[in-house]
């Protein structure tokens, strides 16, 4: 299958990947915001769309299931902090 792209699209593309790790960065800290003003279902939602963006900036599994067991805003932003 022939993907017809022009060279702007291609340029699009190649730079989300180049900045991925940034992108999951203020996805994270957004999430985190959010996990500070949420409760109920609606904060688990935000922990399984924060585990996403934690495991592009580059977390290990096991550091985002201790924060997941934590369940502590706080924890989160501070295990972040090394890579903002």
């Amino acid at each position: 299958m022939t993907q017809n792209r022009t060279p702007y699209q291609d340029k699009i593309i190649k730079n989300y990947y180049q900045n991925r790790d940034a992108i999951g960065l203020q996805k994270a800290q957004e999430a985190i915001t959010e996990l500070y003003l949420s409760e109920g279902k609606k904060r688990e939602t935000i922990w399984k769309r924060l585990e996403s963006h934690l495991e592009k900036i580059g977390l290990k599994p096991e550091q985002i299931k201790k924060l997941r067991a934590a369940d502590d805003p706080a924890k989160v932003a501070e295990a972040i902090q090394k890579f903002a």
